[in-house]
């Protein structure tokens, strides 16, 4: 890294870094400070560049640790030496897990892509030290191990051989676990549940999460979106869809579509799409979850409280 590279806006990562639970936690605070200097495409070497043995069960935990987090990083990827490590190599159960982090990270491109939009057109940092958002809140002016992925996930990574970890809830907003649909209110530490194949995440009430289907590739629009609505404030987010490979972004060649919750009165509004590239666009489904404890939860699709097709002109439901 030099002085001056933002304005280039190249995929940085942390080097050729060793595979232990030690460098994994290094890596957090150290990916924070670059994100906040104004680079905010920054990844790292997923298990280490300096690989471990996937058969040896101590490196399956870390590598899934790190997997799990990488899930949350701008730019996800593996790349190392000594041994080869697929998630094929890896024995039963953390190909499974591997496998359905991989699948959550096709479900996250709808809410991934518009943010790098919002880092593109608003000059947004996609991995948001805590203090970036809740700056008025003392408490979280000390914490390097919990980030927000864009606007609406809490990311609190695992980097020790544990199934629990203590979480702070910014105060002044309702949380939500994301795998179990459990609401809190902040302003306090909680200890989370964090069984191997899953990563303490909550999500701020309020939110309006996209997620699309898992897909072999990146290709095409996601179609159907699930939008899961989080009740407890209120929120506003821009869908943003291109074609994928081109620069023509650049020539107006994109489509928006706003998301608006209204907490109060229940309602969800689905703006007129926007841009040059929405012609592409025939039709979206949008399946609706308003989560609540056990329904809206996990990575997977949940059955949708309500169903909209929509053309491209504003939409408006009363969630009751």
């Amino acid at each position: 890294a030099f002085l001056g590279q933002q304005r280039h806006s190249a995929i940085t990562w942390s080097g050729d870094i060793h595979h232990d639970w030690g460098v994994l936690a290094s890596q957090i605070p150290a990916g924070l400070n670059f994100s906040v200097s104004g680079i905010p495409y920054w990844t790292t070497d997923t298990g280490g560049f300096f690989s471990g043995d996937p058969l040896t069960p101590a490196y399956g935990e870390v590598f899934t640790r790190w997997f799990q987090w990488s899930t949350f990083c701008p730019v996800m990827r593996v790349h190392g030496t000594w041994y080869a490590k697929e998630p094929w190599m890896f024995p039963e159960p953390i190909y499974s897990i591997l496998r359905m982090y991989i699948e959550f990270r096709y479900r996250l491109i709808p809410y991934i892509y518009s943010v790098a939009w919002m880092v593109t057109e608003r000059d947004y940092t996609m991995m948001r030290p805590l203090v970036m958002d809740f700056s008025s809140d003392d408490e979280v002016l000390n914490i390097g191990d919990q980030y927000m992925f864009g606007p609406f996930i809490m990311v609190s990574p695992v980097t020790l051989p544990t199934r629990r970890r203590r979480v702070y809830l910014p105060r002044g907003h309702t949380w939500f676990d994301f795998w179990t649909g459990k609401r809190y209110t902040g302003g306090s530490y909680i200890d989370s549940d964090a069984p191997l194949d899953k990563i303490p995440l909550h999500v701020k009430g309020g939110s309006i999460l996209p997620l699309g289907p898992i897909k072999m590739n990146t290709g095409g629009v996601e179609n159907p979106i699930e939008l899961r609505v989080y009740g407890g404030g209120d929120s506003e987010f821009t869908l943003y869809f291109d074609d994928g490979e081109t620069y023509d972004y650049e020539k107006g060649e994109y489509c928006t579509i706003p998301l608006r919750w209204i907490d109060s009165g229940g309602r969800l509004i689905i703006g007129d799409a926007s841009g040059s590239y929405c012609r592409s666009i025939n039709e979206l489904q949008f399946n609706v979850v308003v989560v609540s404890e056990g329904h809206g939860v996990g990575v997977y699709e949940s059955k949708p409280d309500y169903t909209i097709r929509y053309s491209g002109h504003s939409v408006e439901v009363t969630v009751k």
